[in-house]
Parts: C-alpha cells; structure tokens; sequence
C-alpha cells in the first residue's frame, strides 16, 4: 500500500468565528517503502498533515487514503503506528508492559506478546530495562521504548512526530543513527516531521518543504544519498548542497512570515 494525500485542507475558527487557514492543497504520495520527511517553518501545519493522516483530525478538504501496490488485491489499509514528541508512554505500566500494549490491542497473547516486546528492547539497545518505569528513564531511553512500542506491531505506515526535537544534541545524533539502521531493516513507509534540516536530510529519501501558514508544498526533494546512512554522510558535498537548499527555501518562508 502507498499512502496518497489529495488536496488536503485544514481550516480552523479562531474564538471569534473567523477562518484560520492551516494548510491548503496538499497533494503528495508516500510509497511503501519509503521514507519521506516534512520540514518548514514553526506554524506551517507539519504536525496537523501527521494528525491528519493517522486520523486524529479530520480533513477540512480533501483526503488521506491508500491505493493497493500493483498485485496487491487485498484492499486492507496498512497498521499505522505513531512516534510522538512527548513520549506519550503509560507511567504506570513498564518498559516492556508499554511496548507490549500495541501487541495487546491487537488481540496477541500476552506470552508472544512478552517475547516480540523483548527482541525489540534488545534491538534498540534496552535489554536489562524491561521491568523498569518510564519514569526512571532518560529522555533517550523513553524514546526508545516509543520506537520499540511503534516497530513491535510491524506497521505498514510509520508516523513520527519531531521524535528527538525533546533531547540534546548527543543523544538525538545516537537515535538518528539508530532509527536510521532500524527503517533500512524493515523498509516501512515512514512519514517524519521535524525542524531539524540536516535530519531530515540524514534520515529521508525525500524532504517536502512546506510554507508557511497556509502550509502547501513548495519544494519535493529527493535525497540521492546511498542507503546504510552514516554519520560520516553529513560532510558529503551532496548532503551539504540538499541541506543549504532547504534552508533557503525555509529561510525565505520565515522571513515573509515575520514581514507579515
């Protein structure tokens, strides 16, 4: 399954009835293994098109849907899962009772539940932590627990929203790495917001720049960087090209916002 956006709008009421336009003609493809990233400036509408598309908010305009991979006669829309900013784990369930909850939910049984739960912690590098509360994690480690709960139920659409834009700069280098070699080993349509440019660059195969507010599509741009991705990429004359054009992209988005 692809992921298909048609002309999605979003407008909203401010407190005295007037329209309050989020994002308009949005009209972009996800394909189904691949990886694409959404930056702009702050207010353009990223998170809200996320909403959109996991069904938390419905559209004002236009749709999210799915079109079936050629051979593919099923029609079943894919598992999604979401990876939030805040971390959004139970408190008082544990590591693994947080990453065994999407299992759960999908009627696994708790013992085969139990063991995909700990292979995952094992792969994002939290073994020995499974009976431990969010709360005596760090930041880092929290977040892991949230990739680990969203890859467990191997969805067909990952969602992520500004996943590491809560850490320092250490740690969200490590988990960039990281997510990165976890989506190369899986090969998930993954759709990703963030303002960080350079890692959108480092984790997507395409970046789409929206405007700002109304937020459309101002710039869909391929990333012809070669798959595993490493940290020593971010020196490459082609990251460094990809990234500065963005930024200028962004940049003028920003300073017209400001004008305004």
């Amino acid at each position: 399954m692809q992921l298909v956006l048609e002309g999605i709008g979003k407008t909203y009421r401010d407190r005295k009835g007037r329209p309050l336009i989020a994002l308009e003609g949005i009209s972009l493809t996800v394909g189904p293994a691949e990886f694409v990233a959404l930056v702009g400036p702050s207010g353009c509408g990223k998170s809200t098109l996320l909403g959109i598309v996991a069904g938390l908010t419905p559209p004002s305009t236009g749709r999210a849907c799915f079109a079936p991979d050629p051979g593919d006669s099923s029609g079943t829309p894919p598992e999604m899962a979401m990876v939030f900013q805040d971390f959004a784990l139970f408190p008082w369930r544990t590591v693994l009772g947080n990453v065994r909850f999407g299992l759960e939910e999908r009627g696994i049984p708790r013992p085969q539940a139990e063991a995909i739960g700990r292979r995952w912690l094992e792969r994002v590098g939290l073994k020995g932590f499974e009976q431990h509360f969010p709360g005596q994690l760090s930041g880092g480690m929290r977040q892991r627990v949230g990739i680990a709960r969203a890859l467990a139920i191997d969805p067909g659409l990952l969602l992520l929203d500004e996943p590491f834009s809560a850490l320092d700069a250490q740690t969200r280098n490590l988990l960039q790495e990281q997510l990165a070699r976890l989506w190369e080993e899986s090969r998930r349509a993954a759709l990703y917001v963030t303002h960080n440019i350079a890692e959108a660059v480092f984790l997507a195969d395409r970046v789409v720049v929206l405007s700002r507010r109304p937020g459309r599509i101002v710039a869909d741009i391929p990333v012809p960087l070669p798959r595993p991705r490493v940290e020593a990429m971010q020196e490459e004359p082609t990251f460094l090209r990809i990234s500065q054009q963005i930024w200028a992209l962004i940049k003028d988005e920003a300073r017209a916002a400001l004008e305004e």
